[in-house]
């Protein structure tokens, strides 16, 4: 059997490429969007994707199935869900509806789909066995958004991500349920998780890339959790979940009713600062992903949204670009273009039409652009300004870390979130802007400048603010 996790490292995620090696067939579980890297990795071993499937409907990424079935591979998709869960998009491919209990075969390998509701309604995990190898029993699980290492799939994510009013308690029951299925399973299983540490599809994930379900259970919290009873349970695992990203519910809108097909990417246009700003005018956006968040504060493109090219790219241009036709330019370095348009498309962005370095911006903006900036501050500079004047100190942390200690009287609202709370902001003050370290802020101070917001951003640590000044502990307050 040939085995290989492909990991997306923007967005912690893990597809599997499964194959039999004697007959040269392979299965791709859970593949992202741009699947030619699992088509180049299974012609390098001599094998054929003859069919894909996924444990569930994502939230953090478009899905790869509907990609590969219009190029002929048979799609496996769950069934197990209530009606309206099921998918939208199979009629017309080659497709199999999935329930509790159904199993199918590549090659010499036997699939056995398990019903795992909790994270989604309609989750699936995969019991994966080698018969070819000669197994009559399972090596391991695929366990999608069920079960990572350390930790479970949120079951939150209806409710807070896709506004499914009062989904959050029953689907943290049925998650219960769920683990108490797992808890007979063999301890000898291998567990491969969709997931690894850093994804906001559960609370604390390990940075192991897969464990066993021996492990799990002598040494997960929330399993250990579970073992308290369900209502202890059910407890647990709602407290101290993240804000979920904006995209998160165009993501399950699109992956239900079947993701865009991608087509031939265009290579994006190289541009000239002139073109950029009649582009601006004309409705386009330009994400500036230079790496020093100051370079952007001192002079950027007016309107300009500030995501560096880090592993929460995707992530932050997600959580501020609610519209994903928009036409974007990107400042990048053209030696990272290809990098970012996968982790764009990937979220559902896929209309990259021109690009400038970062070099050739700056030189329009020093010689003739009409460049804007944003008030670089620090923690001191803050607490001067709110003894001089009216002033309020916007945190754009998780509400988690809020309630931990913040800056009296700030507001909260985080930056995966921001476009929900621009009705609640004041907009006759300025706003200073901080998150822990500078990094979520910076995305956050261009975002609401580009809202017309009257902003300053706070380039400090807040270790060093909590260190010398007065916190407050407590429930976060939005006004």
């Amino acid at each position: 059997m040939f085995f290989r996790q492909i990991t997306d490292p923007s967005l912690s995620q893990y597809a599997y490429l499964i194959g039999c090696q004697q007959t040269g067939e392979a299965v791709v579980v859970d593949p992202e969007r741009d699947v030619d890297r699992y088509l180049d990795i299974a012609a390098s071993e001599g094998l054929e994707i003859v069919a894909a499937t996924e444990t569930h409907i994502h939230a953090d990424f478009l899905s790869g199935c509907r990609e590969l079935a219009a190029r002929g591979a048979r799609v496996y998709l769950s069934a197990a869900g209530p009606p309206d869960w099921q998918y939208a998009w199979g009629s017309g491919y080659d497709c199999v509806a999935l329930h509790d209990g159904d199993g199918f075969d590549i090659g010499n390998i036997h699939f056995t789909a398990l019903h795992t509701p909790g994270h989604t309604p309609e989750h699936l995990s995969f019991l994966v066995t080698d018969r070819g190898g000669g197994a009559t029993e399972p090596m391991g699980l695929l366990s999608g958004d069920f079960v990572f290492v350390g930790a479970l799939g949120r079951p939150d994510l209806l409710e807070s991500a896709a506004e499914v009013a009062g989904a959050m308690e029953p689907s943290a029951r049925d998650l219960y349920a769920s683990v108490r299925r797992f808890l007979d399973l063999p301890e000898f299983l291998q567990i491969w998780p969709g997931h690894g540490a850093g994804s906001a599809c559960g609370k604390a994930l390990g940075a192991v890339p897969d464990t066993t379900v021996g492990y799990e259970l002598r040494f997960s919290p929330a399993i250990e959790a579970a073992r308290g009873g369900e209502d202890a349970f059910v407890d647990y695992i709602l407290e101290g979940q993240s804000e979920p990203p904006m995209y998160f519910a165009r993501m399950k809108r699109d992956n239900q009713n079947g993701p865009r097909l991608r087509g031939e990417r265009r290579p994006p246009a190289r541009r000239t600062g002139a073109v950029i700003v009649d582009a601006l005018a004309a409705g386009e956006v330009v994400i500036d992903t230079r790496p020093d968040r100051s370079s952007f504060m001192a002079s950027h493109l007016p309107g300009s949204l500030y995501a560096p090219l880090t592993k929460s790219f995707s992530t932050a241009v997600g959580s501020v670009l609610v519209e994903d036709e928009t036409p974007i330019t990107l400042v990048i370095e053209a030696t990272d273009l290809d990098r970012a348009q996968r982790e764009l498309l990937r979220v559902g962005f896929d209309r990259v039409e021109g690009f400038i370095e970062p070099a050739e911006l700056e030189r329009f903006l020093a010689e003739s652009g009409p460049g804007a900036s944003i008030p670089e501050i620090d923690f001191h500079d803050a607490t001067d300004a709110l003894r001089a004047g009216p002033a309020r100190v916007l945190d754009v942390r998780y509400a988690t870390e809020y309630a931990a200690g913040h800056v009296p009287e700030a507001i909260n609202a985080s930056y995966t979130r921001l476009p929900d709370h621009l009705d609640r902001l004041p907009r006759d003050v300025p706003l200073l802007v901080h998150c822990l370290s500078g990094a979520r802020a910076a995305v956050a101070a261009s975002y609401l400048r580009r809202e017309g917001f009257d902003v300053r951003y706070i380039n400090d640590a807040f270790a060093s603010y909590a260190a010398a000044g007065t916190v407050e502990r407590g429930d976060p307050a939005v006004v």
